[in-house]
Formats: structure tokens, C-alpha cells, sequence
């Protein structure tokens, strides 16, 4: 080996060494303190690709995740509700058969009604519930016991009256009216108006008033179409009959009403009603109960999925901590022996001196 000063191969030789294993030590000690194999792009470029895909798959998949677990709420929510519908339904059931006994008197029957009446508010209140200013029951029928069209004479204010057998009522000094919703093949109906008839509505709920000036019945021809709005009055109402107007349902003007909504009185309701009531409340529990089963087993697969993803992100970007350790030892080996190489190797040019010395 020739003795030279101005070029130090064995000291660049080591400078370089050295250099390559604290490189290696610092890569080795990014891993270990942040528990990633892919450090930087540099580390795998490809493998990072991957692994942003797949983080931004399982955000999504947390997302959706929180979206079905929401729907359970709901759900669940709405399944309570329809329990306590169902008792209702029951108590009212119960009521109109107790009013059936013969024994019963008038007044006995009035507080049958007063208990059965209340409860047709609670069912409207639990109607109108929401979930999050969601409504639970916006598309459902499962609280509706009319029957399309669903036609019904009100009383404006406090007044009420109604002759069950005559269907006639007598003087009242308030505005007589009445409701009409619900659905027909035409799109024009006719109707044959005797005092006070019935509107219909196609569509919309619209109201139409109308009066006759004398007690007798006085027939007059109206004929209503989708979208109209407007009134007749043909003067102050001494009496009304009303009848059932020809169309698909079954509707009578048997009912009371107060400005608290319409409500029927005990007697105004039959025992089989509450049979078709309760069949359909059944349904409905049932398709509420599907949807969760369906949502519940939609949860379930999704945390297989955000398992997997998670699992196939892990093996990408989690570094092996045994084999990092293993590395930082060997590269902090090489690291201080190759230190001390630079430093032997710096001493060779020393010799040229004592030669020349």
C-alpha cells in the first residue's frame, strides 16, 4: 500500500460506511418511534399508493357504518312507538266493548267515551313524533283507521252534534264545513249536493263551505275538480242531512269533531274496525322489524369489511417492531464501528510525516 497525503482512500472508504449506516439508523429509528414501515414516499412508493386507497375505503366504510347504526336508532325508535300504538289500540278496543253492555247507562258510556277520545289525541301526538326532527311515521299508515276517501263533517270551534241514525243536525250558530280527502279514478267528480255536501279533494286536502237558507232539503249541482279551492253559500243553515258519497271507500258523517281534530265517539266505532286496526299495526311492526333485522346484519358485514381493510392496511404500512429492532442494533453497531474507522484512517497520513521527519 503506497503512503500518500493527498488522497485518503481507507478514510473515504469509511467516511462512506459510515455515512450508509446512520442513514440506515435514523430510517430504522422512524419506524420504530412511529410504528410505520413506509416512512416516506421513498420507503414504497407503490405500496403507499395502496395503502391510501384502502384508508380512504375504510373512512368511508366507518361512515356508512354510522349511517346503519342511525337507521337502528330510528328503527328502534319507531318500533317503540308502535308498541305503545298497539296498547292504545288495545285500551280502545277494551272500551268500546265494555260500552257495549247492556247494563251500561248513558253517562257510563259518555266516560267511556271522554278515556276514548283522549286516547285518539295520544295516538295523534305519537303520529307526529319525530327522530331528530325526523318524522317517524311521514310515509306509513299504520295509525290511519279511516277508509279512503276518508270524508268528515266538522264543526268549526267547540260545537259538536250528530244524529247516528238520522244523520240530521239541527240550529247551530257556527260554521258548518266539511273535509274531504282521498282518491278517485276521474279527474272530475260531480256532485249531487242536498244543504250540505260533501267536497272532494284529489290529491290535496281543500275545504268548501256551504249552507242552505232553509230547513227543507234544496238540491243544487256542484261538480269538483282537482286543485280548486272556493265556497258557496246559499244562506244561514236551519238543518243538514248529508249522505255517503258514491266513490271507492266506504265514508259516513258519523262522526264528531272538535277544533282539537276530528275524533270519533266511542259509539261511532265498531268492534270489528279495531281487528282491521290491529292487523295492520301487526304488519307494520313486522316490516319495522325486518327493516332492523336487515340493517342489523348490514352492520355486521360491515365491520367484516373494516376488519379486512384494516387488516390489509396493517400489513402494508405497520412495521415488524422485532425486525426494526433487530436492524437499529446492527445499524447502531455499524454506525460507531465505522466512526472509529474514520478516526484510525485520518491517522494514516500521519506516517508520511514521520518519513519525511
Amino acid at each position: 500500500m503506497p503512503i500518500v497525503v493527498n488522497t485518503n482512500t481507507a478514510a473515504t472508504t469509511a467516511s462512506f460506511n459510515l455515512s450508509r449506516a446512520n442513514d440506515a439508523l435514523r430510517k430504522s429509528l422512524g419506524r420504530l418511534s412511529s410504528g410505520n414501515r413506509i416512512v416516506s414516499p421513498a420507503d414504497d412508493a407503490g405500496g403507499l399508493a395502496v395503502a391510501y386507497k384502502l384508508a380512504s375505503k375504510l373512512k368511508r366504510t366507518e361512515a356508512v357504518r354510522t349511517n346503519v347504526q342511525n337507521g337502528v336508532s330510528y328503527l328502534q325508535v319507531q318500533d317503540g312507538a308502535l308498541s305503545t300504538v298497539g296498547k292504545i289500540i288495545d285500551r280502545m278496543a277494551e272500551l268500546r266493548t265494555m260500552a257495549q253492555d247492556v247494563t251500561k247507562n248513558t253517562g257510563d258510556i259518555e266516560n267511556y267515551s271522554k278515556e276514548f277520545i283522549e286516547l285518539q289525541r295520544q295516538l295523534q301526538q305519537i303520529k307526529n313524533d319525530t327522530f331528530n326532527g325526523i318524522s317517524l311515521f311521514s310515509n306509513s299508515a299504520a295509525l290511519a283507521t279511516g277508509t279512503p276517501p276518508d270524508l268528515r263533517p266538522h264543526l268549526a270551534k267547540d260545537a259538536t252534534a250528530v244524529d247516528d241514525e238520522g244523520r240530521t243536525f239541527s240550529k247551530f250558530s257556527r260554521t258548518l264545513y266539511t273535509h274531504a280527502n282521498g282518491q278517485f279514478a276521474d279527474g272530475n267528480v260531480s256532485l249531487g249536493v242536498t244543504n250540505l255536501q260533501y267536497v272532494l279533494s284529489l290529491g290535496a286536502l281543500d275545504t268548501r263551505y256551504i249552507t242552505d237558507a232553509t230547513g227543507n232539503d234544496t238540491a243544487a249541482g256542484i261538480s269538483a275538480a282537482a286543485g280548486t279551492d272556493g265556497f258557496i253559500n246559499l244562506g244561514n243553515v236551519n238543518s243538514l242531512n248529508s249522505d255517503d258519497l258514491g266513490g271507492a271507500g266506504d265514508a259516513r258523517n258519523n262522526e264528531i269533531y272538535t277544533s282539537d281534530g276530528f275524533l270519533k265517539s266511542i259509539m261511532l266505532v265498531s268492534v270489528g274496525q279495531f281487528t282491521n286496526v290491529i292487523q295492520r299495526l301487526a304488519d307494520v311492526r313486522a316490516e319495522n322489524g325486518a327493516e332492523l333485522s336487515r340493517l342489523n346484519m348490514t352492520n355486521e358485514l360491515l365491520i367484516q369489511n373494516q376488519t379486512n381493510l384494516e387488516a390489509a392496511h396493517g400489513r402494508i404500512m405497520d412495521a415488524d417492531i422485532a425486525l426494526e429492532s433487530t436492524r437499529f442494533a446492527r445499524q447502531n453497531v455499524l454506525v460507531q464501528a465505522s466512526a472509529a474507522m474514520v478516526a484510525q484512517a485520518n491517522q494514516l497520513t500521519s506516517i508520511a510525516l514521520q518519513i519525511l521527519g
